[in-house]
């Protein structure tokens, strides 16, 4: 369910890094290669994208519309660049309502955050534990009505309680997987200059380009190659992936 792409790197226009390649995101929301449940990804999309010379933190699109047939989208998405991008195609989980506040990238202050999977049994009890963990101040700023959200406010919840972004992102899915081991937990989490992400119930990809200077190197995360580059390495269950412009480290979602 579901399919996510995270971008650090050189400034390139939404269109060249989502719709244009053969496998982009926008051919993923109909015809995913490598996602392992689910068919079609038509409940809508979200891209996040940072402008750090007008503002700190990221611009937002977000729409109940199928990607392909968002031709508003499609307009704008050539002429808007960015060096740093979070974007999602949703295939809505049973029980859960096509919404606009319920489409990935979520975003607070400068973070955005998707979620590639499942919440196991949510709506349900895991919904009422999971929702019951999160502060006065999280609860409070809910908009729709997903699992992803409200992991995202635990993400957040723990960041503020001073949990560096990759021990938060591991702490709430190992919570999580103590209520509901049957969840699928593919997470990411930026804030422009750090991507955070996880290989947890489904397909997740890396990419890297240039040699390590910060202002030419590009780094990919995503829920599947959008070609066929042999650039693109799979990363394996149970991983945690943190990537700057210039770094990859990938070690165990413990």
């Amino acid at each position: 369910m579901c399919r996510f792409i995270a971008y650090l790197g050189p400034p390139v226009t939404l269109d060249a890094l989502l719709c244009a390649p053969e496998f982009g995101l926008v051919h993923q929301a109909y015809a995913p290669r490598h996602q392992q449940r689910g068919r079609i990804n038509a409940d809508g999309f979200g891209v996040g994208w940072y402008a750090p010379d007008v503002r700190p933190d990221p611009a937002r699109y977000r729409t109940t519309t199928p990607m392909w047939a968002d031709n508003s989208f499609a307009s704008l998405a050539g002429v808007v660049r960015s060096g740093a991008v979070v974007a999602a195609v949703r295939n809505a989980s049973p029980g859960l309502p096509v919404d606009e506040s319920c489409t990935a990238p979520y975003t607070h202050d400068r973070w955005l955050f998707a979620h590639n999977g499942r919440v196991d049994h949510f709506p349900g009890a895991t919904a009422t534990q999971l929702r019951r963990a999160l502060s006065d101040t999280r609860i409070a700023h809910l908009q729709g009505a997903t699992d992803s959200e409200v992991l995202f406010g635990l993400v957040l919840d723990r960041m503020s309680d001073g949990a560096a972004p990759p021990d938060a992102v591991a702490a709430v899915i190992k919570k999580t997987l103590a209520i509901a081991p049957a969840s699928r937990l593919n997470l990411c989490l930026s804030d422009g200059d750090t991507i955070v992400a996880t290989a947890c119930g489904d397909s997740l990809f890396t990419r890297t380009a240039g040699d390590g200077d910060a202002a030419t190197s590009a780094v990919v995360v995503a829920s599947e190659p959008y070609d066929d580059d042999p650039a693109w390495n799979a990363v394996g269950e149970g991983s945690l992936v943190v990537a700057t412009r210039n770094s990859l480290d990938i070690g165990a979602l413990t």
